[in-house]
């Protein structure tokens, strides 16, 4: 799911007839989604009703010119959640939990639509740290199944019957070996020595509950403004087949794109009232972004996606700063030696100098005694 969640935006559907369509809707934590009627205005006998699996949500019956919400069933998890629009019957959610992801179907009058929700978890790491991915549980009950998988791939499990704590990191070319860390007490998954390789969607499945987590390593990079930085995608040469694409990913948009198949290499440097424009350099051997003549409006979270016989995910947290205010660390220290020693100077100098002076007056003073 991790792929089309990325590449689709978080959102996509099946193309299909009304009442035969089954869409599938993704949502980060805590955002806000809302499940579209596909009406553009409601007629006078309609008849709408909103379920969450067998239950019943929310109701509009325009006849009667009542709208209703019924937030407080399932023990209240939509409690100041739901919203209806009364021109077209949508329903929205705010503040969206794992709690939420499920079966919504939609009843207009004798015809019904579906509507899969997926919500996921999106963290953020940077490579070489480590990540937990919480379970939520404060503990495991005796008759718990745990597993957590990685793409389709099963990397841990825990059978509490069994007594059986169980990782597999040797799996996916051994890319997670002496990386993963069982909590025993909670089924929480600790990732150690984060690198590229390990950012995609994760899913952890208690008994029948599912939660997904996507996972997003980045590279750290600061820049002084008005300069360049490239953005390496670590590739030697591009396969026949890949296609890459680049989004400034604090506002979610398409920057630039290859696509091998077709041959064809895009920049999209308008996009954002042009705060990219002509300032966009593609490799085409690579597939490497670079970005000229920086500004503070360029400072964010890059992500790369390349799709194809073998897909990977980089992120990279760009910060822009001003030489007159600002400075690294390293560049701080060595500001702070090269002070310390250009002050050491002056008072070598300084003391000479008295020195110098003082024995110009001793030695002028021992001739006019002389003389």
């Amino acid at each position: 799911m991790f792929w089309i969640v990325l590449f689709s935006l978080c959102f996509w559907h099946l193309d299909g007839a009304f009442g035969d369509e089954e869409e599938y809707v993704s949502v980060k934590e805590e955002d806000s989604v809302t499940l579209n009627s596909e009406l553009t205005e409601m007629k006078d006998d309609d008849v709408i009703q909103w379920r969450f699996g067998n239950t019943l949500i929310a109701e509009i019956n325009v006849t009667a010119d009542r709208f209703t919400v019924y937030d407080d069933v399932l023990d209240g998890r939509f409690r100041d959640r739901l919203k209806l629009d009364n021109q077209t019957g949508s329903l929205t959610i705010t503040d969206i939990t794992t709690e939420h992801a499920g079966e919504y179907e939609l009843q207009i009058n004798s015809v019904e639509k579906s509507f899969s929700l997926f919500v996921f978890v999106e963290i953020s790491v940077k490579e070489g740290d480590s990540v937990t991915l919480n379970s939520d549980l404060t503990e495991i009950k005796d008759g718990d199944v745990i597993q957590w998988r990685f793409g389709n791939t099963l990397i841990a499990e825990i059978n509490v019957t069994a007594d059986r704590f169980t990782v597999y990191d040797d799996v996916l070319d051994g890319r997670f070996r002496d990386r993963l860390k069982l909590d025993n007490q909670t089924g929480s998954l600790t990732i150690t020595d984060i690198t590229t390789e390990h950012a995609g969607e994760y899913e952890l499945q208690i008994n029948s509950v599912e939660k997904s987590f996507s996972l997003f390593v980045f590279d750290e990079i600061s820049v002084k403004e008005g300069d360049s930085v490239t953005l390496n995608s670590d590739l030697t040469e591009m396969k026949d087949d890949d296609v890459i694409r680049w989004r400034f990913w604090s506002e979610n948009t398409l920057i630039a794109e290859i696509n091998k198949q077709i041959n064809r290499i895009t920049v999209y440097d308008d996009v954002l009232d042009g705060r990219f424009r002509d300032r966009l350099k593609l490799d085409n051997q690579t597939g490497s972004l670079t970005i000229t003549n920086i500004t503070t409006e360029h400072e964010g979270d890059y992500v790369l996606m390349i799709n194809g016989a073998k897909r990977s995910l980089k992120t990279f947290r760009v910060s822009v700063y001003d030489s007159v205010h600002c400075c690294g660390p390293t560049e701080a220290v060595i500001r702070l030696v090269l002070s310390a020693l250009v002050g050491v100077a002056t008072v070598i100098l300084l003391v000479y100098d008295i020195r110098s002076g003082r024995a110009e007056q001793h030695q002028a003073h021992i001739h006019t005694s002389e003389n």
